[in-house]
């Protein structure tokens, strides 16, 4: 039954999104999340403090973040009826935790302004979903920009809560969103959280280890280019920072044609990153395009498996 619950909410979500009327006046179930991180940040990750007992801090939080995601949706879930019905409302709760429209949108308003060579538009909108300083970017640095975005968060913001939703159920799927976000918020190399969020960070990457793999499978699966994709992906993703995201990432730039990652910069800093796909050449705003509709098609592809896992289950 968790097939067929976690399938209506990616339908759900990407037929609707979270409605703008909805959001305004409750929020978001994951900025509810983030609320409680940012307090608990606040609250124990004092500077001052021995590295060790930030450390534990740290725990504490991810404690705290993931028993108030779990625990209510232990209760919701034993709480809904069997059958159909409780299908229903289990993917109509889980729905919000599914980020694939949201996405879409979001790498789609960099596209737009791209295409027509609005070049402060695109940079403005990229600011939304990537950290790395939008002036210093031209045309290629934008796609790149947003075409990692669309690659990464394929994984974390659609596969990996899919995944832990068929897997655990709605506890599944609201552990997942606890630890992503803990990790988006506090899990980042650098003085303030190097050991307050270095457990958030560890969980992450550990909860993110399938998923970012069948990303990649998918992605290489649906592309036209498939062995490239599957050869690019093979060799290169080893090579990312990270131990997940150079997966989807580097099946993306093979099934593209395209190279990735790169050096880039963070305000006054270079962080230099190797490319993925070394040899190939720079995105485009036609090279952005064509990784929207590879996203729909690997959504449409997940969206197949989720089905046929429903009807053998």
């Amino acid at each position: 039954m968790s097939a067929a619950a976690i399938l209506l909410a990616l339908v759900l979500e990407g037929a609707t999104g979270w409605p703008s009327r909805l959001h305004a006046r409750i929020g978001h179930p994951v900025a509810w999340l983030g609320a409680l991180i940012a307090l608990l940040d606040r609250r124990w990750n004092r500077p001052g403090d021995p590295a060790a007992r930030r450390l534990w801090l740290g725990v504490a939080a991810v404690a705290v973040t993931l028993t108030a995601a779990v625990v209510p949706a232990l209760a919701v879930a034993a709480l809904l009826p069997g059958g159909w019905l409780g299908v229903a409302l289990t993917g109509l709760l889980a729905a919000p935790l599914v980020a694939g429209r949201s996405l879409y949108d979001h790498v789609a308003a960099v596209a737009r302004p791209l295409t027509v060579g609005d070049l402060a538009g695109a940079r403005g909108a990229v600011a939304m979903i990537v950290g790395r300083d939008p002036a210093q970017l031209d045309e290629a640095g934008v796609a790149r920009a947003a075409l990692e975005s669309l690659a990464e968060n394929a994984s974390d913001g659609v596969v990996a809560p899919v995944f832990w939703g068929v897997v655990l159920g709605l506890p599944g799927i609201a552990g997942y969103k606890a630890i992503n976000t803990l990790d988006s918020m506090i899990g980042h190399r650098n003085a303030r959280y190097l050991h307050f969020g270095r457990v958030a960070a560890r969980l992450d990457d550990l909860a993110n280890l399938v998923p970012a793999r069948l990303t990649g499978l998918i992605l290489c699966a649906v592309s036209g280019q498939r062995d490239a994709a599957i050869r690019t992906m093979l060799r290169d993703a080893r090579a990312h920072r990270s131990p997940n995201a150079g997966w989807p990432e580097a099946a993306m730039a093979g099934a593209l044609g395209v190279r990735l990652s790169g050096p880039r910069a963070y305000g006054d800093k270079i962080s230099d990153e190797p490319w993925l796909n070394a040899g190939a050449a720079d995105p485009d705003a036609r090279a952005l395009d064509r990784g929207l509709t590879l996203y729909l098609r690997a959504m449409a592809a997940l969206a197949m498996v989720l089905a046929t896992l429903a009807l053998i289950a």
